[in-house]
C-alpha cells in the first residue's frame, strides 16, 4: 500500500534523498523548503505526487497551513519527518542571543510545532508515524557544537513523551540518530559564532577531534533505503542509528556515565537521607 509523506527540510541532504526513495516507489510527497524552486526538479519527474511548499518550520502558523494543505491534497499523512535544522558551531561562550535562540526556533521548535500539527490528523485516521531526524550529538556531546547538542537533546526528550501519549492512538515515533554523512550540515548550511582569541588553541585541537571522530562520512543516498526499512516496519523502533560510528560511541558514552553514577551511588543515597 502506497504512502504519503510529509518531509521538512526536503532542498538537500536526507530530506532530498528520503523524498526521492519515497517518490520512486510510487509513494506521496509533500515536501518544504524555505525555498520551494529547489524542488522544481523532483515536480518535472513526478508530477502531482509532490507536493512542492515553501516553509520556514520556525513559523508556527505556517507549519499549521503547510501540513493541512497536504493533507487536503492527499486525504492522509502515513510518514511526518523532521528533517529541517541545521548546525551552529560557537563553543559556549562564544555564543550570541541570537546564535542560541535561533539554533532552538529551528532544530527544537520547528520539529515541534510540525509535530502537533500533525498529530490530530494522525489520531483521526487511527494510525501514523511521526520521524524526528536527531543526531548522535542527541545523546553524546562535543565541543564547538553545545546549542546544536542542546537544540537535539532537547527533540530525543519530548519524542521519547510523545511515543507513550500517541501510543494508544496508534501513532508510532522514531527517532533517527545519524553519524557523520556527506552532507553540507557543516559546510553552506552551517552558521558560526564570533570567534574569542582565548579560545583559538582548544578551538584548534577540537577541529582534530571532529575530523578524527567524521573520518569516514556515510553517503546521504545509501540512507534511502535505510530509511524505507524504518517506515515500512510493522514495529519501529523509538531509536536508531544511521551510521556505523555511532553505536561505538554511544557504548564508550554511556558506560563511562553508569561507570560515574555508580561511584557516587553513596551521595545519591546521602542525598535521600539514606
Amino acid at each position: 500500500m502506497t504512502k504519503t509523506w510529509f518531509i521538512t527540510g526536503a532542498s538537500r541532504g536526507f530530506g532530498r534523498e528520503w523524498a526521492i526513495a519515497a517518490l520512486e516507489r510510487g509513494d506521496s510527497v509533500a515536501a518544504t523548503a524555505r525555498d520551494a524552486s529547489t524542488l522544481d526538479d523532483l515536480v518535472d519527474k513526478y508530477g502531482d505526487r509532490l507536493l512542492p511548499l515553501t516553509l520556514d518550520v520556525t513559523d508556527r502558523e505556517a507549519d499549521f497551513a503547510a501540513v493541512k494543505q497536504a493533507h487536503e491534497r492527499f486525504g492522509r499523512l502515513d510518514v511526518v519527518i523532521n528533517n529541517a535544522g541545521y548546525g551552529h558551531f560557537g563553543l559556549i561562550e562564544e555564543l550570541s542571543e541570537a546564535d542560541a535562540r535561533n539554533q532552538i526556533e529551528t532544530n527544537l521548535f520547528g520539529a515541534l510545532w510540525v509535530t502537533q500539527a500533525a498529530l490530530p490528523f494522525l489520531r483521526a485516521q487511527g494510525g501514523g508515524h511521526i520521524i524526528q531526524v536527531s543526531s548522535i550529538g542527541g545523546i553524546s556531546a562535543f565541543p564547538m557544537v553545545g546549542m546544536y547538542h542542546a537544540s537535539k537533546w532537547a527533540l530525543e526528550g519530548f519524542s521519547q513523551a510523545l511515543s507513550a501519549e500517541v501510543a494508544d492512538f496508534g501513532i508510532k515515533v522514531t527517532l533517527i540518530e545519524p553519524g557523520g554523512f556527506s552532507t553540507d550540515w557543516s559546510g553552506p548550511s552551517a552558521k558560526h559564532s564570533e570567534p574569542l582569541a582565548a579560545y583559538d588553541e582548544f578551538r584548534d585541537k577540537a577541529q582534530q577531534w571532529r575530523a578524527q571522530r567524521n573520518s569516514t562520512p556515510g553517503d546521504p543516498k545509501a540512507s534511502a533505503a535505510a530509511i524505507l526499512r524504518v517506515v515500512d516496519a510493522d514495529e519501529p523502533p523509538l531509536r536508531v542509528f544511521f551510521g556505523s560510528a555511532p553505536l561505538g560511541i554511544a557504548e564508550k558514552d554511556y558506560a563511562s556515565r553508569l561507570e560515574t553514577w555508580r561511584a557516587w551511588q553513596d551521595v545519591a543515597e546521602l542525598a535521600q537521607g539514606g
